[in-house]
């Protein structure tokens, strides 16, 4: 016997709802999974402005590639564990030796992350940071003349002709410059004495005032210039805190105090 027409539409149409909605329910997260694109990232702890920020003031230009005169951007991918540690830290695209390895070893020295969610629960993600190393025309590494004495500072656009044995060898310095008290303490001193110019204030503009400056054998700060622009009075402010800021622990090699030039990223924020 056949059913009637309705009841059996009717039939279909349930069939037809139950297996649509079945499709709707998505999976449920594997707990092994990484995911590439999740509802809510992942994100270093303290934020990105400071994670940037840290990937700054830590970066450090391998000397090997600057004898060569390489620079570029190495993307280093990770995955962010649902500890909120980091693994698999590897160079995407190779760009050199030196310089892979020094991205691998920033991004392995920064803070935690807060893990990734994904359909409410927490997940691991895969992040890929750019790392980009440039040698700006008129930034000076430590030579050494002869028999290791310092000789005077090198321009980076002459790094290339170091190959020439008659030249003495290009080396970066056994410690670097700092300041005194560990960088925190330094950008802790620029936010105390930050004072927000009213121009910047009132068109509500921030950001990060990129400034290069010369630390001298005896840590002061000196020859302090913009090399990324903001405008509205932030460039000014961004030099006068340079200027007026504590002294640093200058670079040193073999034990002797030498010049080295910065460049630092004042931030403003409202």
């Amino acid at each position: 016997m056949k059913a009637p027409l309705p009841l059996l539409l009717c039939l279909l149409g349930l069939s037809f709802g139950a297996h649509a909605q079945k499709r709707k329910m998505p999976a449920k997260p594997d707990a092994s999974t990484v995911y590439d694109s999740v509802s809510k990232p992942a994100v270093p702890l303290g934020g990105t402005q400071k994670y940037a920020q840290f990937l700054a003031n830590h970066q450090k230009y391998p000397a090997a590639a600057m004898q060569k005169g390489i620079q570029g951007t190495v993307p280093i991918s990770f995955i962010v564990e649902k500890t909120g540690t980091i693994s698999n830290v590897k160079a995407d695209q190779p760009l050199s030796p030196e310089l892979d390895a020094e991205g691998i070893r920033l991004i392995k020295s920064g803070p935690q992350w807060t893990p990734a969610q994904h359909m409410g629960k927490v997940v691991r993600q895969r992040i890929v940071v750019p790392v980009s190393f440039v040698m700006s025309p008129g930034s000076e590494v430590v030579t050494v003349g002869p028999k290791g004495t310092p000789a005077a500072p090198a321009n980076a656009a002459d790094i290339a002709a170091s190959a020439n044995p008659d030249t003495p060898p290009v080396v970066a310095p056994d410690k670097p410059t700092r300041p005194v008290g560990g960088t925190e303490a330094f950008f802790d001193w620029i936010e105390k004495n930050q004072k927000y110019p009213d121009l910047a204030r009132r068109r509500k503009i921030q950001g990060k005032v990129m400034v290069e400056f010369m630390v001298q054998a005896d840590g002061t700060l000196t020859d302090a210039r913009v090399i990324k622009k903001m405008g509205s009075g932030l460039d000014e402010e961004a030099l006068r805190l340079i200027r007026t800021a504590p002294k640093w622990e200058p670079a040193t090699y073999k034990g002797k105090p030498l010049k080295q030039k910065m460049v630092l990223p004042v931030l403003f924020q409202l």
